[in-house]
């Protein structure tokens, strides 16, 4: 039987949710929390350790994390190493990448996690180790558990290993050469594609070419000192009351809120409902993540020329790229009808 260690981060290890995120690693023999499904999965690998760190130490203290995460595991003896399923969150879905790549480059075992599409992680290392495609929450849990167990069994057993497409993880633009069954010439298929192409008929590339969604760098605005100025967040900073019932993650909603008599948020005037974060240091002072302090000095220095009468706030946590992208071009709308230059995002 094959050893596996497995990586997860504070919520899944029973520690604590935001309040723990900065937990430093441990390790545990045995399985924890999502490692039970894994085990009951596969068939020729086993976790017999796993490792437990907080999202926000991970991401804040990168080096030093896998640091003593490594001092953690030298000496114990594994095959495998698996992170996650990260499902649609982004700080746990980057912790598993960077501690999966870590150990793919000191120890040179196969090293597996598991994200659902919208999460940065995806895009950050798929092109370094198998991504397995999750779902956007733990109600998939067992189910991304038996992709991966299935792809770890296969490795085990020296079962050929297929494609990414047979497998279910992300494609990371590795061609391998294959002999086909049908014995049909490259040439006759791609005729063959053709012809369906020009009838109007459904046919699967063989060759797909990636699609990157590339935004062009904006025009830079040319007299600051005469620029009208917004500020946009996506950390979550409303009116304590939350008109607008924007979600605490996942969000479809956005609110636009009048700053133009105030020098500053006052705590108990604006709050966070951003559930990505521990929220008591926004909370206490809501400029932390609205800077409309900062904004009003440097407007005062004469630094640029106008600040909106207005900042946007919304949540970026599991916030799918379709609903960021509807809610930015809505967003649009105010701030072109109100004559804005320029907008400056700030997040967390």
């Amino acid at each position: 039987m094959k050893k596996a260690i497995h990586y997860i981060n504070q919520f899944f290890g029973g520690i604590g949710g935001e309040d723990k995120a900065d937990f430093q690693p441990v390790l545990k023999e045995g399985v924890v929390g999502p490692g039970m499904a894994f085990n009951t999965a596969m068939k020729n690998v086993q976790i017999t350790h796993t490792i437990i760190c907080g999202d926000n130490y991970m991401g804040s203290n990168k080096d030093d994390a896998v640091k003593e995460i490594m001092e953690l595991i030298k000496d114990i003896d594994f095959d495998f190493f698996i992170a996650g399923p990260a499902f649609q969150a982004g700080r746990y879905g980057v912790a598993c990448g960077n501690i999966c790549q870590a150990i793919k480059e000191k120890y040179g075992v196969p090293v597996v996690t598991s994200m659902n599409v919208e999460n940065p992680g995806v895009e950050m290392f798929k092109k370094d180790m198998p991504i397995f495609e999750g779902g956007n929450s733990a109600a998939s849990m067992k189910k991304d558990a038996e992709k991966v167990a299935k792809y770890v069994d296969k490795i085990a057993t020296g079962e050929a290993l297929g494609s990414a497409e047979e497998n279910g993880y992300f494609p990371r633009g590795v061609r391998h050469q294959v002999w086909l069954d049908s014995k049909v010439s490259a040439a006759r298929r791609g005729v063959d594609m053709l012809i369906k192409k020009l009838a109007g008929e459904e046919f699967v590339t063989e060759l797909p070419i990636p699609k990157k969604d590339v935004v062009p760098v904006a025009t830079p605005i040319k007299d600051l000192k005469k620029a009208k100025i917004a500020i946009l967040t996506t950390g979550g900073i409303v009116p304590v009351d939350n008109p607008d019932r924007i979600q605490s993650a996942s969000a479809t909603r956005w609110g636009r809120y009048d700053i133009s008599k105030m020098e500053a948020l006052k705590s108990g005037e604006f709050k966070t409902i951003h559930a990505g974060f521990d929220p008591a240091a926004a909370d206490a002072d809501p400029n932390v993540i609205v800077p409309l302090d900062a904004m009003k000095n440097l407007l005062k220095k004469g630094v640029y020329g106008e600040l909106h009468d207005y900042f946007y706030s919304t949540v970026g946590t599991g916030t799918t790229q379709a609903e960021a992208s509807r809610m930015g071009r809505e967003m649009i709308e105010f701030l072109k009808a109100d004559q804005v230059d320029g907008v400056i995002m700030v997040s967390t």
